[in-house]
């Protein structure tokens, strides 16, 4: 059979609990000893690919994988290098997720050596809003690190986890990302969870969070492209869908347990980043029966068991709303519905 579509697949991989910044809302700056080693790394990065190359023989289909290495703070790995030409010897898209303060012209060098795509580096906003989050100096410290991946000739995104502590400063962060010659600005919602969760009073409203990004997405940034991995935001660009085709496929939107998943750097594995729930663990079980037959990957599919405004909303198959913002907004609760609706949509 011959094949006829391309599919994304992620893995995010934390390769490091540790952080070397101690931010206000970040909920992985601890430490731990058993992050997998390296041969461990390689053996299941050994399984995805066979895994893709099986279901592309016997399903008719083309992958198109890719892994987002990040932490903690990947750089903190003195093997990282060899863990990154792992990768890409294998044909896998391979992009770093920094907070930027350790990267110097030779690291930035290195990373552009090893056929790195892409690196993202957490900026929260201008140098007073950032340092105030990230901590005294660190955003300097970022923006030499940008400076010098984009002189190795690396795409650069910066990536802003919108909330009520930093909302003020995107137009200016906006703007300066363009001078600097970053090319891509993104953005995402604050998950108050783990140490986030004494920052839920700052989550936005909905009708806040919509104007935050209606003005991001009218912004005019020459060669600075506005991204999201937001699925309500990403919804914002799309036409509105046909309600009478009752759509209950998911294929686009929300990534968890529909196109990828997430290992922790002891390998632990769940749905996504921000989606804390273990589904197994990639140093006892195989990830394709963790793929197959994973109950919380089978609900995440299933609209059928979707509450609230999600559950009945005609966008599902293309959005389902950020699950790991609606499990944390459960839990506030007493509960732990990762199922449930996403309390900051504004489409409904």
């Amino acid at each position: 059979m011959a094949l006829t579509s391309t599919y994304d697949f992620l893995i995010q991989w934390h390769l490091t609990e540790r952080c070397n910044l101690r931010c206000t809302h970040c909920y992985q700056s601890g430490m731990r000893r058993d992050e997998l080693r390296p041969a461990e790394i390689g053996e299941v990065v050994d399984e995805i690919a066979d895994m893709l190359a099986e279901w592309g023989r016997n399903y008719g289909l083309a992958f198109s994988p890719s892994f987002n290495i990040t932490g903690g703070e990947p750089l903190l790995r003195p093997d990282l290098s060899d863990i990154l030409a792992g990768l890409t010897g294998r044909g896998f898209a391979v992009f770093v997720l920094t907070n930027g303060t350790l990267i110097d012209a030779g690291t930035a060098e290195e990373l552009a050596r090893l056929g790195v795509r892409g690196v993202q580096v957490s900026m929260e906003g201008p140098a007073e809003l950032h340092d105030g989050i990230r901590g005294s100096e660190s955003f300097a410290s970022a923006l030499a690190g940008t400076e010098h991946l984009l002189e190795a000739g690396l795409t650069v995104t910066w990536n802003v986890t919108v909330s009520r502590i930093n909302a003020r400063g995107m137009p200016e962060l906006a703007a300066l990302a363009s001078s600097v010659g970053v090319q891509r600005l993104g953005f995402s919602r604050l998950v108050s969870v783990g140490h986030g969760e004494g920052l839920r009073q700052e989550m936005l409203a909905p009708s806040e969070l919509a104007e935050i990004y209606r003005r991001l997405f009218s912004l005019a940034l020459p060669g600075c492209e506005i991204v999201t991995g937001d699925p309500v935001a990403a919804q914002m660009q799309c036409p509105p869908p046909d309600s009478s085709l009752a759509r209950t496929i998911p294929c686009g939107g929300c990534a968890a347990g529909v196109s990828g998943l997430t290992i922790l750097a002891d390998g632990t594995v769940v749905p996504c980043r921000r989606l804390e729930i273990p589904i197994g663990n990639v140093r006892t079980d195989s990830l394709r029966e963790i793929w197959a037959t994973s109950e919380v990957l089978a609900g995440l599919r299933d609209k059928s068991r979707y509450g609230g405004k999600c559950g009945g909303c005609d966008r599902w198959a293309d959005c389902r709303g950020c699950r790991g913002v609606a499990y944390a907004a459960s839990l506030a609760r007493g509960e732990a519905d990762f199922l449930a609706e996403d309390p900051q949509c504004f489409l409904r």
